[in-house]
């Protein structure tokens, strides 16, 4: 846990023009910068970054917060993540929380097989560049196969020299022990007996999400047919290839620009399709797809697209992989590639402009792919057709969200030529047949129909905001922006003389909405009136970067969202023409906006009573309904009067 004091010498620091500056093209204008939204497709600039107030705000996608949530949305770090990002980049020292003894062990030895990895790494890349072993075995290979240096130095690919225990020794010089190696998986035996696990084959290394070294892929290169063509690392406290992706690293930020990932099989695949210039793809590390993959994917995008070979292991790779990604909730295409060809030789062979073309127009939906690739099989054959339609609607069964699988099936009753409901009563079949395996004990009687085609039109119930939502963010956008501003507030002495007072907006907001007890709906907007309600009572008004950098998702996008302004006025008085500001008309544009509150709160205290009056038969309950509504009607109409409203009776 980092330190509360840690954090704001952390946020103190940091300037975030230099910290969107590192990985976006900035202009100036005016008081802020511009430049192109790095979290979604624009040509025209939409992105703004305020050095003043410290945030950024993208006007295109609605993207907006400080530093360290730009840091946390682009690098797709958590919070502690992000702030320790900052930390190491304005050399600020994190003194994490004193740690039980377990957990010191814990940390230390994950930081041991870091600091190995990356050591070994280092070693391997050397020896492909400078040993003459390195360069006549290693770098061929990887010349051969037309990778170029600025991709083999990206991925920081290498090799092991084809002795026994050549990087053993180089390590163990280094002050490496021998158990560390044989944990890491760099050597293999035991420590009497000894040697390099990877002698003689190139060397991928294996990035975790923020570039560190967690294992090791390896390629033989001789014909050996009683050796492994490849070897990874084995599985250990910091590498589980389950839930690795090759190249996730180096692909991430692509990935969530594109908003989609290309999937394939192979790290030469991974290469290849970097090197052409289509960054946005993974490998699944030499394993099956499996959940725990997708869901690291998910992080950055919801749309996949699955590049497998043209041959039938391809294919089926393809179908294996679609139901898990729809399960997850995901959207998934498919491209086969020709006959004999893979995603690495597909790019090596053809222009790039010819590749992206062919994936955009080869890309189906899994739909559409699962449809053509099995009645292939089933020809005119009914029995068969029955079979594939089951195999279709069991992985739209899978889909969690109800308006996708009623689309499919949708697409499915006309791609098969099939009655729409059908298919919905068989999908309704299976989705039985699931709640009713994850529900044993439940009663036959209790299942229920989850999806239904319904011919007619339907009034849709749409879910709106909650009432006087838009009143109460302004509210809270004068608590964020004004809070410790004075203004002036007419009221009498304890003689009844009219007086002016001084106060500031926080607290004659704050006030005036508890005297008459009136709360905030919206979750959020309750939160940041709580903070301000207790600062209050502290004497000490929180300032804007307080909420900017709020470590609550929910307050610190709100409170930037508020604070961003998409226009600037002009340097109006270099031409002596005086312009009035916000901060010109405080006092009257806090009252009017409480006044705007208040109305809404009495109008739907009306409408409340107005429902009681018509369902209560006592007559003397009614009498006295009437009476509160009256009281309120008097309220509404001088608060409306003072508004300049006038409310036709």
């Amino acid at each position: 846990m980092i330190p509360r004091d840690t954090i704001a010498s952390i946020l103190d620091t940091v300037r975030i023009e230099e910290v969107v500056g590192d990985f976006v093209s900035l202009k100036k204008r005016g008081a802020n910068l511009i430049g192109i939204c790095p979290f979604h497709k624009e040509k025209t600039p939409s992105f703004i970054v305020s050095p003043a107030k410290g945030i950024f705000k993208c006007f295109g996608c609605g993207k907006a917060g400080d530093s360290v949530r730009f840091v946390m949305e682009h690098e797709h770090y958590s919070y502690p993540e992000a702030l320790r990002f900052l930390a190491q980049k304005y050399n600020i020292i994190i003194e994490e929380k004193e740690q039980t003894p377990e957990e010191i062990v814990a940390h230390n030895e994950r930081e041991r097989m870091f600091n190995i990895n990356a050591f070994a790494q280092q070693y391997f890349s050397e020896t492909i560049k400078t040993h003459d072993e390195g360069l006549a075995v290693g770098m061929t290979y990887f010349r051969e196969r037309g990778f170029r240096d600025a991709i083999i130095n990206k991925f920081q690919l290498g090799y092991c020299l084809n002795q026994r225990d050549a990087f053993i020794q180089h390590a163990l010089k280094n002050g490496y022990s021998k158990e560390l190696l044989l944990k890491t998986g760099l050597a293999s035996g035991n420590e009497e007996r000894m040697y390099d696990r990877y002698q003689g084959r190139v060397i991928f290394p294996i990035h975790n999400l923020t570039g560190k070294v967690i294992g090791f892929g390896a390629r033989i290169l001789s014909s050996d047919k009683t050796k492994a063509k490849y070897l990874n690392s084995p599985e250990s406290e910091i590498y589980n290839k389950s839930q690795t992706l090759y190249g996730i690293y180096f692909a991430k930020n692509e990935i969530s620009r594109l908003d989609n990932c290309i999937l394939v099989e192979g790290y030469a695949d991974v290469l290849s399709m970097h090197q052409a210039g289509i960054e946005n793809t993974v490998a699944s590390s030499g394993t099956s797809l499996t959940t725990e993959q997708i869901r690291l994917i998910s992080r950055y995008t919801k749309n996949v697209t699955m590049l497998y070979d043209g041959d039938n292991a391809g294919i089926h790779a393809a179908l294996r992989g679609t139901d898990m990604i729809l399960e997850e909730g995901m959207n998934v295409s498919i491209v086969v590639l020709p006959p004999d060809e893979d995603p690495d030789s597909f790019v090596q062979h053809n222009p790039i402009e010819f590749v992206r073309d062919y994936i955009e127009k080869n890309a189906k939906d899994f739909i559409s792919f699962k449809t053509q690739l099995l009645l292939k099989d089933a020809d005119n054959n009914p029995i068969k057709r029955a079979e594939v339609l089951k195999d279709i609607i069991n992985s739209i069964a899978v889909i969690p969200d109800a308006i996708y699988r009623a689309s499919y099936i949708k697409e499915c009753s006309r791609l098969m030529e099939m009655p729409e409901q059908s298919l919905m009563n068989e999908l309704n079949k299976q989705l039985r047949a699931k709640i009713r395996k994850s529900n044993p004990g439940q009663p036959e009687q209790q299942d229920i129909v989850v999806e239904e085609i319904k011919t007619e039109p339907q009034n849709l119930d749409i879910e709106t905001l909650p009432a006087g939502f838009y009143q109460e963010q302004e509210l809270v956008k004068l608590l964020l922006m004004y809070g410790n501003n004075e203004i002036d507030i007419d009221g009498f002495d304890e003689n009844d003389n009219p007086v002016v007072y001084r106060i500031n907006v926080a607290a004659f907001i704050i006030d005036d909405l508890k005297n008459d007890d009136i709360l905030f709906k919206d979750e959020t907007h309750r939160m940041i009136f709580d903070i301000f309600d207790k600062a209050l009572d502290d004497e000490v008004i929180p300032k804007e970067q307080f909420f900017v950098s709020h470590e609550n998702e929910k307050i610190a996008e709100l409170a930037a969202n508020l604070l961003s302004s998409k226009y600037k006025l002009d340097n109006w008085e270099k031409h002596e023409i005086k312009v009035k500001t916000e901060t010109d008309v405080l006092s009257k544009m806090v009252y009017t906006s409480i006044l705007r509150f208040k109305d809404m709160v009495i109008d739907e205290k009306r409408i409340e009573l107005t429902r009681q009056i018509m369902e209560t038969p006592d007559i003397d309950n009614q009498i006295i309904l009437l009476a509160k509504k009256k009281k309120l009607d008097d309220l509404r109409i001088k608060i409306n009067k003072e508004l300049g409203i006038v409310i036709a009776k």
